[in-house]
C-alpha cells in the first residue's frame, strides 16, 4: 500500500439526523486519521451464518422479508436533499445479483432515493460483517454501509450505538471514513479513521469488500481484506463501550447535506450503488 502523504485530516462536521420509527438519531463527523498503508490483512472468519446475495429478477424488490425500505425526506437533520423511497426505480435488483441503490433528480429538480435497513429482521451481534459494494460517485453523492444498535427504540442515539462501516463523501473519490458513536464519544469526538485507495484511484470505478470484524471489546475496519483501523474499550475514553449487543445493517445513498456539500454542475444524475452481496460470518 502507498502511505499517504499527507498530514492526519481533518473530517467536516456532519450533522446527520437518522428517523427510525419515530425516534431521532443524530449523528456527526470526527477527527479523521489517514490510514497506515501497510494494513495488515483481516483474519478470516470462516463460518457463514447469514447472507444477502440479490439473486433475482431484474426489476424486482429487494426481499421484504429482510429489508425494510425507509421513506420520507425533510433533510434528515443534515440539510440532505433526497426523499427516500420505496420504488423501483431507487431500489431493485439488477437481475445479476446485486442490489441498486439510484439517487435521481426528478422533473421538478428534487432528488430521490432509497434507504434500507435489517431493523427488527435481521441483528447480528459480533463476526464479521461485510459487503462487496461499486459505490457512485460525484459531488454531493453520500454512500454508506452502516449499523444501529436494536435497542434504539428504547435507547435513543447515542446510548443505542452507531458503526459506520463505510462512507464516502464525493469530493473525496479516493477515500472512505469507518466511525463509531457512542455516549460521551458522539459527533465530533466519534472515533473515526480513513483508508485511502492504494493507486489513489475513485472507489466507484470498481467493487471493494468494505468489512469491520466485531468481538467483545474490539471492532478492526478493514478495505479489501486490508485492516485500516482498530477501536477498542480504550478508545471511549472511560464512556461505556455500547457495541456488545445487537445491531441491524444499514444501506443508503444520501444527496447532499453538511459533510458531502450539495450536488453541482459537475454532479451526473442518476447515481447507483450496486451491491454483490451482504454476508455475516461468526468470529
Amino acid at each position: 500500500m502507498i502511505r499517504s502523504a499527507r498530514p492526519t485530516a481533518i473530517r467536516r462536521s456532519r450533522p446527520a439526523l437518522f428517523a427510525l420509527a419515530g425516534v431521532a438519531v443524530l449523528a456527526v463527523g470526527a477527527t479523521s486519521g489517514i490510514a497506515n498503508t501497510a494494513a495488515a490483512p483481516a483474519a478470516k472468519a470462516d463460518t457463514l451464518v447469514w447472507s444477502q446475495d440479490f439473486d433475482g429478477a431484474a426489476g424486482s424488490a429487494p426481499d421484504s422479508s429482510v429489508w425494510n425500505l425507509e421513506t420520507g425526506g425533510g433533510g434528515w437533520g443534515n440539510n440532505e436533499l433526497q426523499n427516500y423511497t420505496d420504488s423501483r426505480a431507487n431500489s431493485q435488483l439488477d437481475g445479476n445479483g446485486n442490489l441498486v441503490i439510484t439517487a435521481r433528480q426528478e422533473g421538478d429538480g428534487s432528488y430521490t432515493s432509497a434507504r434500507l435497513t435489517t431493523a427488527g429482521k435481521y441483528q447480528p451481534q459480533y463476526g464479521r460483517v461485510e459487503a462487496r459494494i461499486q459505490i457512485p460517485r460525484g459531488q454531493g453523492i453520500w454512500p454508506a454501509f452502516w449499523m444501529l444498535g436494536g435497542d434504539i427504540g428504547s435507547n435513543p442515539w447515542p446510548g443505542s450505538g452507531e458503526i459506520d462501516i463505510m462512507e464516502n463523501v464525493g469530493y473525496e473519490p479516493h477515500r472512505v471514513h469507518g466511525t463509531i458513536h457512542g455516549p460521551g464519544y458522539s459527533g465530533a469526538a466519534g472515533p473515526t479513521s480513513t483508508y485511502q485507495h492504494p493507486q489513489g484511484w475513485s472507489f466507484a470505478d470498481d467493487f471493494h469488500t468494505f468489512a469491520v470484524d466485531w468481538s467483545p471489546g474490539r471492532i478492526a475496519w478493514s478495505v479489501d481484506g486490508n485492516v485500516y483501523s482498530e477501536r477498542t474499550t480504550a478508545d471511549t475514553n472511560g464512556n461505556p463501550w455500547v457495541f456488545d449487543k445487537p445491531f441491524f445493517i444499514i444501506l443508503n445513498v444520501a444527496v447532499g447535506g453538511n459533510w458531502p456539500g450539495n450536488p453541482d454542475g459537475s454532479t451526473q444524475f442518476p447515481q447507483s450503488m450496486k451491491v454483490d452481496y451482504v454476508r455475516v460470518y461468526s468470529s
